[in-house]
């Protein structure tokens, strides 16, 4: 096999924007490590769909809440790259794994801030920290955050608050991994037609037609508008670009 060919690790990549991801980075000639937490007929649908794309794909089980979990999770990647690809390192990182929760501020309880802090903004912190040894010098990686970032809906607090950081971190691990070749960017998208948060963008109609009525190109997104983001940041035409929050959310609330 081709040494060359570029290995991305998508967390949460058999479904939703994770899944869409993974098969556009196949697409564009790279072979993935994607996450999948408890749904092993979704992610065994994705293998297969990378596979059918002419690409390796292996799929690991990852619970990014669990930061205990992290050194067994960066053994199995160390063996999943020695078994598949004779090699020690893997290039992109997608830290992309997420969970919805929707709760006025005044109803938010502890339980549901440290399932988001957790997963959203600890996982991603520690999780990328166990995987720097395995991330080749001049990768990339990519932190998911949201639209909901810059600006403000009701019952998102929490959630926004922890991609907040999320674009925070970025930033600084843009600023330490340079001296290693690493660019490191965030991508925000705005509402989706995934089942994220219990499908309420894609199956609610009002809801739907709301994003769209506020939204400059007058639709809802869908998982290949986010993808394709993600996947061209990885593309070596993009190597300079470093440090920056790109929102796709085809210009929401503007």
């Amino acid at each position: 096999m081709n040494t060359h060919t570029p290995i991305t690790l998508v967390t949460g990549g058999s479904r939703g924007l994770g899944r869409n991801t993974a098969i556009q980075v196949a697409r564009g000639g790279g072979d993935v490590i994607l996450t999948y937490r408890s749904n092993r007929a979704e992610t065994d649908a994705a293998v297969a769909e990378i596979e059918k794309l002419g690409r390796r794909a292996v799929a690991l089980s990852l619970d990014v809440g669990d930061s205990a979990t992290f050194d067994a999770f960066a053994d199995a990647v160390r063996d999943a790259l020695a078994r598949h690809w004779q090699r020690d390192r893997f290039d992109h990182l997608v830290n992309n794994a997420g969970v919805g929760e929707h709760a006025a501020f005044g109803d938010t309880t502890e339980a549901q801030f440290d399932t988001l802090m957790n997963v959203h903004f600890k996982g991603v912190f520690f999780l990328t920290q166990k995987l720097l040894p395995l991330i080749a010098d001049g990768g990339r990686i990519v932190n998911i955050s949201s639209g909901l970032a810059r600006f403000s809906l009701p019952g998102y607090s929490a959630y926004a608050a922890m991609k907040g950081a999320v674009e925070v971190l970025t930033r600084y691990l843009a600023k330490e991994l340079g001296p290693r070749g690493i660019a490191v960017n965030t991508v925000a998208p705005g509402a989706i037609e995934t089942d994220f948060g219990g499908g309420t963008v894609r199956d609610n109609a009002q809801v739907n037609a709301f994003v769209a009525s506020q939204t400059a190109l007058g639709r809802v997104g869908l998982p290949d508008d986010i993808g394709g983001v993600i996947a061209s940041l990885l593309a070596p035409a993009n190597r300079w670009i470093n440090a920056q929050r790109i929102e796709a959310s085809g210009g929401m609330f503007l």
